[in-house]
């Protein structure tokens, strides 16, 4: 697959896909913000968001780029938080952002540079209380890597969110994925990228694996430009979530491998990375408040990926009001087959930790579903 490169001094057409996933990124941001900054003793909080294809700034629509959704949904968090906690008398919260912005071309980089800067000078005068400092990077996002490692030790980053919106699949390792994870205590990535390109990966670096997966869909390892036909069918992202989960499972201990919704193709996939469960329950409850923007098949309940299409009907879920329906009534009889298979009691975070990475509930229905099954005792 020829990868296409936006070009941004000419003004960049925003794809609907990219749009969906902005919306997402927003109102994760918000959210994201809000939940770390609840604790009544709280004075500050310090966070560093890495864009490793941050673009130009603005599309030839004049919609915002990820770099300047960033800022935006900051500001409006930190206002947010602190007239909330105003309200229930606790002192404000001091917002400390590091923005790593990185792009391989630099006439993007220029072009984002007169677009960050007076945002970043409104933020300032505005919200006082949040303090950004914007770093610039020109280079492909392996090679920037290291120095964006450097930054985020310089300041000792605990709380750092890559976003990772990449054409094709080949310019993130998921080494690097796995060293990110493994080197901030909580780490999260949102990692963008074109199916197509990952199987083609995967056709060379495991084969056999490949063909086994495919197998079922009457493909071999080698049919996968026919999968073009196929990527309107459920079965289909039943199993190319299979095969992503499969792929990336080891990066970290929660992976959302939803695909972003198009019903003429699911082609464009956008994964969660995630080293605590609340950032996976805030996730899904993200995806729900924004029905049918991202797009699962298979069961709604626990165990999402256990669909097998040999002897199982699946279902697309789409987040929705009806899909809510399905997953709380699959949860009524997996939440206690999970505690009896526990010894009939289970602490509650060990509970949220193990049920985080197999289902794509929210998490008002796994709550209703606790209170009605013990009710059903």
């Amino acid at each position: 697959m020829v990868e296409k490169r936006y070009e941004w001094a000419d003004g960049a057409k925003l794809e609907e896909h990219s749009r969906r996933k902005h919306k997402i990124l927003r109102e994760y941001v918000f959210d994201y913000l809000t939940v770390r900054c609840r604790l009544p003793q709280q004075e500050r909080f310090r966070l560093a968001i890495v864009d490793g294809f941050a673009g130009g700034g603005r599309y030839q629509c004049g919609s915002l780029g990820s770099p300047l959704i960033f800022i935006e949904e900051l500001k409006r968090a930190v206002e947010a938080v602190n007239t909330q906690r105003a309200v229930q008398g606790l002192g404000a919260v001091e917002v400390e952002c590091l923005l790593v912005f990185n792009d391989a071309n630099r006439d993007a980089i220029e072009l984002l540079k007169t677009h960050v800067a007076p945002m970043q000078a409104e933020a300032s005068q505005s919200c006082p209380k949040l303090h950004l400092r914007v770093e610039y990077l020109n280079e492909f996002f392996e090679a920037a890597y290291p120095d964006i490692k450097s930054l985020l030790g310089q300041g000792r980053y605990r709380s750092v969110i890559f976003n990772l919106d990449q054409c094709g699949h080949s310019h993130v390792e998921r080494n690097t994925i796995l060293d990110i994870m493994h080197s901030y205590p909580a780490a999260e990535i949102f990692y963008t990228f074109v199916i197509s390109s990952l199987l083609a990966f995967l056709q060379k670096d495991q084969p056999e694996r490949l063909r086994a997966q495919l197998d079922h869909l009457g493909l071999t390892s080698n049919d996968i430009q026919a999968l073009d036909a196929l990527m309107s069918q459920k079965d289909w992202l039943g199993t190319a979530e299979k095969i992503v989960f499969d792929a990336f499972r080891l990066c970290a201990p929660y992976v959302s491998p939803f695909s972003i919704n198009n019903p003429g193709g699911w082609r464009y996939w956008l994964i969660h990375f995630a080293n605590a469960y609340r950032a996976r329950q805030v996730y899904n409850n993200i995806l729900h408040d924004n029905a049918s923007l991202q797009a699962h098949f298979g069961r709604s309940g626990l165990n999402m990926l256990s669909y097998d299409p040999k002897h199982d009907e699946g279902m697309l879920y789409l987040f929705d009001i009806s899909g809510r329906v399905s997953a709380k009534n699959q949860l009524l009889g997996d939440i206690p087959r999970l505690i009896m298979e526990c010894g009939d009691a289970m602490p509650v975070m060990d509970f949220y930790e193990s049920i985080y990475n197999i289902t794509p509930a929210h998490a008002d229905d796994v709550h209703a579903a606790i209170i009605e099954t013990q009710t059903l005792r």
